[in-house]
């Protein structure tokens, strides 16, 4: 289920009690374990990015050491560093991608399948905090934004 625009969980929308108490707890609980991963998603992105740019950095100082006369060494960096497996048969972007076949696209699909128990609808405990941490009628606590 999608939420649209009038069904915004805003001060004329259900709110969270609308909603049984413990799987509103539980929904959230899973979304918050899906952001966790989507934060290590995101590191693992970085480290596929980091070490492409390091082989290719050490790739520069072959040519560097080849040409300050260092022949031995540039040949041995470019031979048995450039281009190296980070794991066993795999580059970053294999690791990246077996992550997400394996484990994130799994878990996206739990939470999307949970999230079915509250009408689709997402954050529903940050919703309710927010209806009741926000002053009403003062700028910058709009209920929703304005369309």
């Amino acid at each position: 289920m999608t939420n649209t625009s009038d069904d915004r969980l805003d001060d004329s929308g259900p709110a969270a009690a609308a909603y049984d108490p413990r799987t509103v707890a539980a929904v959230g609980k899973l979304t918050e374990a899906l952001e966790i991963a989507e934060v290590a998603r995101g590191h693992l992105y970085n480290f596929h990015r980091l070490t492409g740019t390091a082989d290719f950095a050490v790739e520069e100082a072959a040519e560097l050491m080849a040409r300050a006369g260092h022949c031995e060494l540039a040949e041995q960096l470019n031979r048995e560093l450039v281009g190296r497996n980070v794991l066993p048969g795999r580059w970053t972007f294999q690791v990246v991608e077996d992550y997400e076949d394996t484990y994130y696209r799994t878990f996206r699909a739990f939470e999307e399948r949970a999230r079915e128990l509250t009408d689709g609808r997402r954050h529903l405990h940050e919703a309710e905090l927010k209806r009741s941490r926000r002053s009403r009628a003062e700028p910058a606590h709009e209920a929703a934004p304005k369309d």
